[in-house]
């Protein structure tokens, strides 16, 4: 995200992860890497798997004022990933009412990171772009999860990654929950800051767990501006395995209520 001509932005995390202060077994050091090379098969596996998913995806962001309060500037739109009728996937906007933000520029990048970075997904071709440090083991509500810290290695131009830390359900090897930021290569010019945010899945399927919300709430502050405070909410639902009569909702689009934490059906 990028200063308009009129203000600035950068995010500190609010959010703390869930968990009851209990601590649990960590796995042996010669186990960590075959953990992370079966998740990262698991998460291949969920990869393909939505591919074959319509769904929407609602978007909102919000400037906040000092009280924490929403102002008039925000940013907001709803789409609906679908099938062609030859069979090939698409984005349909439903809803984008007009921009009236201020004081920010949304960024390519920052679009790339709606699309891919906040439902991180980390498959078995994308563990070699990306150190993994094994943190720790700590239940997320009723799942007990291994913690992963991850950072890439390299930033190739024209990519962007994820940074911070993974939940992984330490029975279905999938992914639960994700915080960190998105990050990657810019080019010189204006300062181009992107906040931390926190993913939850939830198990739709009975087999994969499939981001559904995704929330961040921080003040972004650039070196030459004032801070500013936002929210924004990402909602992704109403998934429907394509050629499918299931059909699955978690809300109203306008529900900014965060979910309750990841839990087994």
């Amino acid at each position: 995200m990028l200063k308009s001509v009129t203000a600035a932005l950068v995010f500190s995390a609010t959010l703390a992860p869930f968990s009851f202060g209990v601590t649990l077994a960590d796995p042996p050091e010669s186990q960590i890497n075959d953990i992370i090379t079966r998740f990262a098969a698991k998460e291949t596996e969920f990869s393909k798997a939505r591919g074959n998913y319509t769904y929407r995806q609602s978007a909102k962001l919000v400037i906040l004022d000092d009280n924490g309060s929403a102002t008039r500037e925000k940013w907001e739109i709803v789409s609906d990933i679908i099938f062609s009728p030859e069979g090939k996937r698409t984005e349909h906007v439903v809803f984008a009412p007009v921009n009236t933000l201020e004081r920010l520029i949304l960024t390519p990048e920052d679009e790339q990171d709606l699309r891919d970075v906040q439902p991180f997904v980390l498959t078995s071709d994308e563990i070699p772009n990306y150190n993994i440090r094994y943190v720790g083991h700590e239940p997320v509500d009723e799942i007990t999860c291994y913690v992963f810290a991850i950072k890439p290695k390299k930033l190739e131009p024209g990519k962007r990654y994820f940074e911070g830390e993974i939940w992984v359900d330490d029975k279905d090897l999938q992914i639960v929950k994700t915080y960190g930021r998105g990050t990657g290569h810019l080019k010189k010019g204006p300062e181009n800051l992107f906040p931390k945010f926190e993913t939850y899945r939830q198990q739709i399927d009975g087999k994969f767990w499939f981001p559904t919300y995704t929330i961040a709430l921080d003040t972004l502050n650039f070196k030459d501006g004032p801070p500013v405070k936002l929210k924004e909410v990402v909602k992704y639902e109403d998934y429907k395995q394509f050629k499918s009569d299931v059909n699955i909702k978690f809300g109203d689009v306008e529900d900014t209520k965060p979910p309750e934490p990841p839990k087994k059906p």
